[in-house]
C-alpha cells in the first residue's frame, strides 16, 4: 500500500546571489568594440540580465538600463563594476563569476543600445563640507532618496511605482553604489540631472553653486549600510494541534476570516496527483490572502507572487494533528531586497497567529 507523506511543494527560481569586491582598477568596454564582442555580450547579456532588465534594457524587476538618461550618462567603470559588485539588498545580485572579458563584452553590448561610447570621468576625490552637505541633502534630496540614503521605494518598472516615472531613485547609502560611481560621475548626475527621469538639473539652479554639489558629493560619500539583521530561520514553520483534524481545518478557516482575510478555497494536498479515490483525505492546504498586504507586497517586489497566497497545510499522521506553512521569512535571503525582509517577517507573524489562533 503506498504511504501518504506530507507533501510541502514550492517552486522558486532565483537570480544567483554573492559578494565581491574590486580593486581600483577599472572594467570597461573596448574602445572600438567588434561586432563579435557585441554579439558574446548579447549572449552573456540574455543569460545574466535580461529575465530581470528585460530586452535590450526596457526594464521589469530590475531598473531600465536602456533609458537614454542613463546609459549615456554613466561610464563604462560605473556599468562593470556594477555587475560586479551588484547592488546588496537592492535586488541586483552580485555577478563576481563573471570575469572582466565577460563583463567588457555584456557593456559593449549595452553602449550598441544607443551607439554611443560612454562618458568618461576622473576618479579624483572631490572634496567639500560634509556638514554643509548634509543640510542640502535633507533639502534637496532626502525627499526622493530617503533620509539616510536608501533609496526609492520598490523595484523596476513592474508594480512598484506610477508608470509616469521610468525610474526609482537608487539608493545611495548602498556598499555597491558606492563602490561602483566615481565622485564626478555622482557630481555629474547632480549637476545635469537625468532628462525625461525624476532626477532634476541642480547645477545654478535652487541657489546650488558648484561648490555646494560638492558639498553633496562629500556626504553622500559618508552613507554607510545599515546593518543586516541574520536570518537564520527555519524553513517552515510548525504547530500540533490538540483538535481533531476536521475541528483544525475548521479553526484555520475561522482564525483566517478573524483576521480580516479572504477565505479562497480548501483542497487535498494530494488532488490532481493522483486518482480521487487514491488521496489522503487527511491532508488539506487551506489558501487565504489578505489583499491589502498583497499589494503592498507586490509594490515593493513583485516576485512575491512566488509564495502567495497563504497556504496553511493540516495534516493528520499517526494519531496527530500538524499545522505547516512555508515560512517567508527564510526565503527573503534569495530575493535580495531590504523591503521585502520586513515584509517576509510580517507575513512569517501572520502565519504564526493565523496557526497560534487555530489551536489554543
Amino acid at each position: 500500500m503506498r504511504s501518504h507523506k506530507p507533501l510541502l511543494l514550492l517552486g522558486l527560481f532565483t537570480a544567483l546571489l554573492s559578494s565581491a569586491c574590486v580593486g581600483s582598477g577599472t572594467i570597461a568596454a573596448k574602445d572600438n568594440s567588434s561586432q563579435a564582442d557585441i554579439s558574446w555580450g548579447a549572449r552573456l547579456y540574455s543569460e545574466n540580465c535580461s529575465a530581470c532588465h528585460g530586452n535590450k534594457g526596457k526594464g521589469g524587476v530590475g531598473v531600465p538600463l536602456g533609458l537614454p538618461a542613463f546609459i549615456n550618462n554613466v561610464d563604462n567603470d560605473y556599468l562593470g563594476k556594477t555587475i560586479k559588485l551588484g547592488r546588496p539588498g537592492r535586488i541586483m545580485p552580485a555577478f563576481d563569476r563573471l570575469n572582466n572579458d565577460q563583463i567588457s563584452a555584456i557593456v559593449s553590448y549595452m553602449r550598441s543600445w544607443t551607439g554611443k561610447a560612454g562618458p568618461q570621468f576622473s576618479y579624483k576625490t572631490i572634496s567639500g563640507s560634509t556638514k554643509q552637505g548634509a543640510k542640502l541633502y535633507a533639502k534637496q534630496c532626502a525627499s526622493c532618496h530617503g533620509a539616510n540614503g536608501e533609496g526609492g521605494h520598490g523595484t523596476g518598472v513592474t508594480y512598484s511605482r506610477a508608470r509616469s516615472l521610468p525610474i526609482i531613485a537608487p539608493a545611495l547609502n548602498n556598499s555597491g553604489f558606492l563602490g561602483s560611481a566615481s565622485d564626478a560621475m555622482i557630481k555629474h548626475t547632480i549637476s545635469h540631472g537625468r532628462s525625461k527621469t525624476p532626477m532634476p538639473a541642480f547645477l545654478n539652479k535652487h541657489g546650488i553653486r558648484e561648490d555646494d554639489i560638492d558639498d553633496i558629493v562629500s556626504y553622500i560619500r559618508h552613507f554607510k549600510p545599515a546593518a543586516k539583521e541574520p536570518m537564520d530561520e527555519l524553513a517552515y514553520i510548525m504547530r500540533e494541534s490538540s483538535y481533531s483534524f476536521a475541528e483544525t481545518v475548521k479553526n484555520v478557516e475561522n482564525a483566517i476570516v478573524a483576521a480580516n482575510m479572504r477565505l479562497i478555497r480548501i483542497q487535498n494536498v494530494e488532488d490532481r496527483l493522483f486518482p480521487p479515490h487514491a488521496v489522503n483525505q487527511k491532508q488539506k492546504m487551506v489558501y487565504a490572502c489578505g489583499f491589502a498586504f498583497l499589494y503592498k507586497a507586490l509594490e515593493v517586489d513583485s516576485r512575491v507572487g512566488l509564495f502567495l497566497p497563504c497556504r496553511v497545510t493540516v495534516i493528520e499522521q499517526e494519531g496527530k494533528v500538524k499545522l505547516y506553512a512555508v515560512n517567508p521569512r527564510s526565503l527573503a535571503v534569495f530575493f535580495n531586497n531590504n523591503e521585502l525582509d520586513q515584509l517576509c517577517t510580517q507575513m512569517r507573524d501572520i502565519y504564526i497567529d493565523l496557526m497560534e489562533e487555530a489551536t489554543m
